[in-house]
């Protein structure tokens, strides 16, 4: 027996309100792109930009002012010093620490200074400037081959304007979610850049179900109107796209509230990423094959 939100037969008007549905996505994704130019690109983690990552446990309680203090007039006085665990730091500069002596002399020596020997430094993470560089690289060419691929292959397995759609979905909650990285000044991390492909996997998969649904129900009703119909299908996926999400959703907030600090910027990605993903597949999407229906129409009417 399946379990059911929806109970069938719902008649919601979602065609009805797309029009209010795209002004709100092109107001947000305005501010997205006004938010990456106002702060002049994004704030880019070691992966990308090259620096070092310094994890250092103590072992009694310590503050993060209390390690800055101890770092003044280092090469690590302006690093961004974040807690996360009990007693346990991140300290991440864009200076790089490849030697040892550098290290110790920036590092451990202050340390020592202010807080004796009770502390350990558990890690240290080094990514040179122009392997940062090139990973930003090809971060973006995957980002667009993905796309690409996706568009090829939903063409070919159903038709180009389903495909177009879908892929302008998937933009357009990429968009979305770097904006959100930008506006609250998140580090734009590898977690974060997993989260948008995982978020380009999960939109396109919830886009299918409701443009594939489409397409059974025009062959099924070659009379009727797309809108119509749009209106039908996504009323039939309802139950199920909800459900999905919501499971989704909830696994990823319970990672949000217990993961710890470590994964904070990656669930809340993916939480941003699960809710506008769902919204595309219905908002965006479906509009985009409307669009198209509405041009060949009007293109026929005009060769009459």
């Amino acid at each position: 027996m399946s379990m059911e939100l929806i109970k069938p037969g719902i008649h919601l008007d979602f065609v009805g309100k797309m029009k209010y549905a795209i002004i709100f996505s092109v107001i947000l994704t305005i501010i997205a792109i006004g938010s990456v130019i106002f702060h002049r690109g994004l704030n880019l983690g070691i992966d990308f930009a090259g620096g070092s990552v310094i994890q250092v446990k103590f072992q009694k309680e310590v503050s993060a002012d209390q390690i800055r203090t101890a770092l003044k007039s280092t090469k690590l006085e302006n690093s961004t010093i974040q807690q996360f665990g009990v007693n346990e730091f991140l300290i991440r500069t864009h200076e790089s620490f490849n030697d040892q002596k550098i290290l110790a002399a920036n590092l451990e020596q202050p340390l020592t200074s202010a807080f004796n020997k009770d502390y350990e430094i558990r890690r240290v993470e080094v990514v040179g400037s122009k392997v940062g560089a090139d990973f930003q690289r090809k971060a973006v060419f995957a980002v667009i081959l993905s796309w690409i691929a996706m568009l090829i292959y939903i063409t070919w397995r159903f038709e180009f304007r389903y495909a177009v759609g879908g892929i302008i979905a998937l933009v357009h909650d990429v968009l979305i979610l770097i904006g959100t990285v930008s506006i609250l000044n998140m580090e734009f991390t590898i977690s974060i850049l997993a989260a948008i492909f995982f978020i380009i996997g999960f939109s396109i998969n919830d886009t299918i179900v409701v443009l594939d649904r489409v397409r059974e129900n025009v062959k099924l009703n070659p009379k009727q109107k797309l809108g119509d119909i749009i209106n039908m299908s996504v009323n039939q996926t309802l139950s199920r796209t909800i459900l999905t999400s919501l499971t989704v959703f909830l696994t990823v907030l319970a990672l949000y509230i217990f993961g710890g600090a470590v994964i904070h910027d990656l669930a809340f990605s993916l939480l941003v990423g699960v809710v506008f993903g769902t919204y595309s597949s219905v908002f965006i999407s479906c509009p985009i094959v409307l669009l198209f229906e509405n041009m060949q129409i009007s293109k026929m009417k005009r060769k009459k």
